[in-house]
């Protein structure tokens, strides 16, 4: 799934049981340092119980959208950022077929 979701969305990803919340965007994680990720989460409903349960992940990734989260005019430049990233998810996809 190919989404652009605002902070405090829930999601399901490929790969983790649990429901995630976003809670950052366009980060280097630990897990992946030198690569940056779309979204930064930390597991649902627990939050950030430390930094070893935060996850960096594509959108990619996103299996489900479970709840999305708040967006005013505030938003829309980080809109702008993730639709940048969208098309170079897409390309990258139609460069793989």
């Amino acid at each position: 799934m190919n989404t652009i979701l605002p902070i405090g969305s829930v999601v399901k990803i490929r790969g983790v049981e649990k429901p995630l919340m976003i809670f950052g965007y366009l980060q280097q994680t630990a897990a992946c340092p030198g690569k940056l990720v779309d979204y930064v989460a930390v597991p649902y409903p627990c939050g950030n119980v430390n930094i070893a349960m935060q996850l960096g992940f594509q959108m990619t990734d996103i299996t489900e959208v479970l709840f999305e989260g708040y967006t005013t005019e505030e938003f829309e430049p980080m809109m702008v950022l993730l639709a940048i990233r969208k098309a170079e998810h897409s390309k990258r996809s139609m460069d793989e077929k």
